[in-house]
Order: C-alpha cells, then sequence, then structure tokens
C-alpha cells in the first residue's frame, strides 16, 4: 500500500452524505434527498418521511433527482413510506429517478407500486389518486 500520512483513508471512497431538502408549494410537500441514499445515510430520509406520513399535507413528492446512489435500504424505505402514506390517505410521488434509480426500481418491481413521474412538476400537477399511468412514466422513449 502507498497510502502516505495525512492523505485520507485507504479503500472504498467515502459516500457521499445524504441532506433532505425541503420545499412547500401549495397543497405539498416536496422533499429532495441529495446524496446517497444507503444503510448509513438513511435516517434523515426516513424521520422526514415519518413526519409528513404523521401530519399529512395534501401531496408527498419525493425529488429523487439529486440521489446519486440508492441501496436495499433506501429502496425499503421508499417502500415503506409508499405503504405508510397509502394508510392515510397521503399520495406519495417519486419525481425525477435517474437512471440507476430508475433501473433499481425496474428490476425489483418498484416501478409497478410506486408512482413515479418523470419532473417534479409532473409530481405536483398528476391527477389525484395516482398511479393509473405511472408505469413507465418516468422512463421516457
Amino acid at each position: 500500500m502507498d497510502a502516505q500520512p495525512g492523505a485520507g483513508p485507504v479503500g472504498p471512497l467515502a459516500a457521499t452524505p445524504l441532506t433532505v431538502r425541503l420545499s412547500h408549494p401549495p397543497d405539498a410537500l416536496v422533499v429532495r434527498p441529495v446524496g446517497e441514499l444507503d444503510h448509513d445515510s438513511a435516517e434523515p430520509l426516513r424521520e422526514v418521511l415519518e413526519r409528513a406520513v404523521a401530519d399529512p399535507p395534501a401531496r408527498l413528492v419525493v425529488d429523487c433527482g439529486g440521489l446519486e446512489f440508492c441501496d436495499s435500504t433506501g429502496l425499503n424505505l421508499l417502500l415503506r413510506a409508499h405503504a405508510a402514506a397509502r394508510r392515510v390517505g397521503l399520495p406519495l410521488l417519486l419525481a425525477a429517478p435517474g437512471a440507476a434509480l430508475l433501473r433499481l426500481l425496474e428490476i425489483t418491481g418498484a416501478d409497478e407500486v410506486l408512482d413515479l413521474r418523470p419532473t417534479v412538476e409532473d409530481a405536483l400537477t398528476a391527477p389525484p389518486g395516482g398511479s393509473d399511468d405511472a408505469p413507465g412514466a418516468a422512463g421516457g422513449p
């Protein structure tokens, strides 16, 4: 190994920490996780989604455009949030999933469960009740 003092850790690159940004357009809450969503970083997003379900807005949008990575923990978190939101009648829509996240959703079949939209604007203006036309909505050509 040619690690040098002060050169940083040896091994895998450090993950980009997850931050969660919120915006409040009329009748909605937009949650934008930015960074890598995995076992070590999921807690801030979990807390925000749990609070949103406990005190629901008219619509909840998770803007996935800032996600650089999502593992099975992140997928599980999104699916659990979707189930919890459904129990209280809260529309939860995923907007702007990148190619890697979209592939994960397709491989696991989660794209058939979650309401996917290509943009935040589409998620904010989608008809209530949601996923009738959602499968493939974010997939593009």
